[in-house]
């Protein structure tokens, strides 16, 4: 093993799966055609590997084929759900809830739609990061068109209960949007059962390649009609238009055909190794604070708080280990996550948080080496700050 090469940052992104990669090959050289092309050989084979990839991406959501939109990433699959529902349902109302602790595509589109005179309502979690019922539905008026939570948030992984988020807006007509970037592949994820109307997901945090993902659609009971975003040739139903790349659908189909068959042994492999880090850790750190609630919560992902130091200057300690502050979207900001001062942490140990996130490729020989240099690096930055 390369003491160099530990890499604990899969929130941020996951390696490209090999057998994903394979899959995909032909269709870059080989197999290049247009699957718009509806003439020739060339294309209707592009065209059939693209329904193939629909389908076994909706296959894993519990969807139907037509229900699922192609997009560049989960960025603007959530473009398109928010502000697509928001344009096309404002005559019905001009009201949309969301959670503080949303990941920000999902905060900056509400702001947008905000700016274009919808009123945005941002509800606060509990200090373990889980979204009361009660609060949501509190929160619910005649003019409310959409609610947006994310089944796992990015930063500490807490879990939402999706499955009784969606009873109530199902019970009120009101559609749910799931920021799914994070749990699909890694969660047990049920459109039907857990009622939800749109979801997005992303295929480079579930082992499949940067550049595509897509949202799911609801087609019935109830419909959900969008405003494109994209016009141009009326791809997709119209939804969302441009040449659908082959070589990155097939790996994203691929990926959540990997993900099905892997995920309940896979979780419990995370879940074993990540309290070997916790408990690892606080044998040789007596303060080390979990930032989440501690069960529900992605397999692989730990937030943790080293109390007297600063995380990004830890981070300078662990250049050995890939690890994060914070979120890969928002680590340019100086300020403490939105994520954390929503947990209502002291902005101290906000700042004090490092990020690990565990993955298929992290060994049990990974986790024991990353303990020992984490502690090393904090008893080095503590002892340097009491000298100082």
């Amino acid at each position: 093993m390369n003491r160099q090469r530990i890499y604990l940052d899969h929130q941020a992104t996951t390696p490209l799966d090999p057998r994903v990669y394979e899959a995909m090959q032909p269709y870059f050289m080989e197999k290049f055609g247009n699957p718009a092309s509806k003439s020739h050989p060339f294309g209707w084979e592009a065209a059939e590997a693209v329904d193939n990839a629909r389908e076994q991406v909706a296959r894993l959501i519990g969807a139907t084929p037509p229900e699922v939109i192609f997009t560049s990433g989960a960025t603007e699959a959530v473009n398109l759900a928010i502000k697509g529902v928001a344009e096309m349902y404002a005559t019905k109302g001009r009201h949309i809830i969301t959670v503080e602790t949303e990941h920000r595509a999902v905060l900056d589109t509400c702001r947008a739609v905000e700016l274009a005179g919808f009123q945005i309502t941002r509800l606060g979690v509990d200090r373990q990061g889980l979204l009361s019922l009660d609060h949501l539905r509190a929160a619910l008026t005649d003019d409310t068109i959409l609610v947006c939570v994310m089944q796992a948030n990015n930063e500490i992984g807490v879990v939402q209960d999706i499955a009784a988020i969606g009873a109530l807006c199902r019970e009120r007509k009101i559609f749910l949007f799931v920021d799914g970037a994070q749990s699909v592949g890694k969660l047990p994820v049920d459109v039907e059962a857990q009622r939800i109307d749109l979801l997005a997901l992303s295929g480079h945090k579930m082992y499949g390649p940067k550049g595509i993902g897509a949202l799911y659609v609801r087609r019935r009971h109830p419909q959900v009609r969008l405003k494109a975003q994209i016009h141009g040739g009326g791809h997709q139903r119209g939804l969302r238009s441009g040449t659908l790349p082959t070589p990155l659908i097939v790996g994203l189909g691929a990926a959540c055909v990997l993900a099905a068959g892997e995920m309940e042994t896979e979780s419990q492999r995370l879940i074993e190794l990540r309290e070997r880090l916790v408990a690892g850790l606080r044998s040789h750190l007596d303060d080390v604070q979990l930032n989440g609630h501690p069960k529900k919560r992605l397999p692989g992902n730990a937030n943790l708080s080293f109390p007297g130091l600063d995380g990004a200057t830890l981070l300078t300690r662990l250049a050995g280990i890939a690890v994060s502050s914070g979120s890969a979207c928002t680590t340019e900001k100086a300020e403490p996550s939105h994520v954390l001062q929503a947990l209502r942490l002291p902005p101290d140990l906000a700042q004090a948080s490092l990020r690990f996130g565990l993955g298929r490729s992290t060994t049990q020989a990974e986790i024991d080496m990353a303990i020992e240099l984490v502690v090393q690096a904090v008893q080095e930055g503590r002892n340097a700050r009491s000298a100082s």
